[in-house]
């Protein structure tokens, strides 16, 4: 059976970081668990979900303390190197919100827009005449109460940049004529630290995810590339 192929790019919100009081260090949920996977388990056997998740990760952002984090700097590669791709869901902009980056919840959009062109240019990868996926933008759920002041510090102002991100990326997705999800419609961030998702979180969203994959889908049954 050919099974849809669906790249799922983002930060630690999809890397699986469970979220403790002190901040860091943490482990990362089981696949099971992680929304991901919960996405993958709801879909079904005709799907292939494939993980690209960073912790830190920003839209379009160099990171001062960490040269890895920039996505607009990976997407492209990874794209490629996962073709053939039926769809591609990017849920990032948390990161984009720290103090030192100084970004308005527009500019956070107009970082995840340079992802969306990334995504609906890369037709034929490396030598291959695969067609571009298309393209799913999930703007992540507003932040909560921090309890570690490093955090606080990381973040300040992020909760009302987080809040604001929603319309923004609505927005642009209308604009740039692809799927769009809030997640903030579906789970608030409930985890211990204020920045990430529990296990509840998780398979919400999972659940949200797979239900909009398969209206994206249903518009498109004969759409496979994989």
């Amino acid at each position: 059976m050919t099974k849809r192929s669906i790249l799922c790019f983002g930060d630690s919100l999809t890397w699986g970081w469970i979220p403790v009081v002190e901040g860091s260090p943490t482990h990362r949920y089981a696949y099971e668990d992680r929304w991901t996977g919960v996405m993958a388990s709801h879909l079904g056997d005709g799907y292939h979900v494939i993980e690209e998740g960073l912790s830190a990760r920003t839209t379009s952002l160099d990171d001062p303390n960490d040269p890895r984090l920039n996505g607009s700097a990976y997407l492209p590669s990874a794209i490629a190197s996962h073709l053939p791709l039926d769809l591609v869901i990017v849920m990032l902009g948390t990161n984009d919100t720290k103090s030192f980056f100084r970004r308005t919840p527009y500019e956070i959009a107009n970082g995840m827009a340079k992802l969306v062109g990334q995504i609906l240019t890369s037709a034929g990868g490396v030598g291959t005449p695969y067609p571009a996926p298309q393209a799913l933008v999930v703007a992540p759920p507003p932040l909560t109460p921090m309890p570690h002041p490093f955090f606080q510090g990381m973040f300040a102002g992020g909760h009302e940049k987080t809040a604001a991100l929603a319309a923004e990326y609505r927005a642009m997705a209308d604009f740039t004529k692809v799927d769009f999800l809030n997640a903030g419609d579906f789970i608030t961030t409930d985890g211990c630290d204020g920045i990430h998702f529990t296990a509840e979180n998780n398979r919400d969203l999972g659940k949200a995810i797979a239900d909009k994959v398969r209206e994206i889908f249903a518009r498109q049954p004969d759409r496979k590339v994989a």
